[in-house]
């Protein structure tokens, strides 16, 4: 009776790596090949994500409806993930740069993260008023009673209140300024410390613009001297951003931007 074939082949000619091993070695090539294409993958979408830090750099619009008004923001300028979509929301937090008035770019990244630049940006927080009077018509009846001594000649032809320290408002003092046809300026700020750098919430100041948006923005301290300025580009920035059926409301009896005011994105 004849031996099988594999009993016929001696011991040294027997193949030294079986099929069965060159598959299972093939197949953890493999899967370390799809397991490295993944971590190459995740590594450079999170990568991205967190060289952005929470920034966008999508310029989408949405649009977003706070109480009675509509606005079409770009999610570029929207400071928190949570806000970039559509619909309603309390509240709407943006920054952009100053003075181009634009959200945030990769190009753009040092300027919007780096402390040491304050004068760079502008921060907006827009919400629906609570309040019937913004702050400068809540200077009169409210901040004059609150003044702690004579008003003072400020910088940049503001005239300068302390506060009483009882008021809350420690280190803070109230600028104003007459403006013929309008209603006085006010802006309260953090009174600069000896050696301490500014910091870019260092003044703020809110105003009603719309049917019932309260939008309330900071600076830095190095911007106060473009008061003027910053007072009247927020508001054109805003009103240019309402839906058209939400320029009609109490606070909005002023002419529509025109395409000199306007800024992009």
């Amino acid at each position: 009776m004849e031996k099988p074939i594999a009993a016929q082949i001696p011991a040294d000619h027997a193949p030294l790596i079986s099929g069965r091993f060159l598959t299972s070695i093939t197949i953890l090539v493999l899967v370390l090949a799809m397991l490295a294409g993944g971590i190459t993958f995740a590594g450079n979408h999170f990568g991205k994500q967190l060289s952005l830090a929470g920034h966008s750099e999508s310029t989408q619009v949405h649009t977003i409806t706070i109480g009675q008004d509509r606005l079409r923001l770009t999610a570029n300028t929207l400071r928190f993930e949570s806000q970039r979509h559509d619909g309603i929301s309390e509240r709407a937090d943006l920054h952009v740069l100053w003075p181009e008035m634009t959200g945030y770019r990769s190009e753009d990244r040092r300027r919007f993260d780096d402390v040491s630049q304050p004068g760079s940006l502008l921060f907006m927080q827009l919400t629906q008023s609570t309040m019937s009077r913004d702050m400068s018509g809540r200077l009169e009846p409210i901040y004059s009673h609150l003044f702690a001594g004579a008003p003072e000649p400020g910088p940049y032809g503001l005239t300068l209140h302390r506060l009483r320290a009882e008021t809350g408002y420690q280190n803070e003092v109230l600028y104003t300024a007459v403006r013929p046809g309008l209603p006085d300026y006010a802006i309260r700020c953090i009174l600069p410390s000896p050696g301490v750098a500014g910091s870019s919430g260092d003044c703020q100041r809110d105003v009603h613009i719309g049917r019932d948006l309260s939008v309330l923005y900071r600076f830095s301290r190095e911007l106060l001297p473009q008061w003027k300025l910053i007072d009247k580009t927020v508001d054109a920035y805003v009103t240019e951003r309402l839906a058209p059926d939400t320029l009609d409301g109490p606070h909005s009896n002023k002419k529509r931007p025109t395409e000199a005011t306007k800024s992009s994105s």
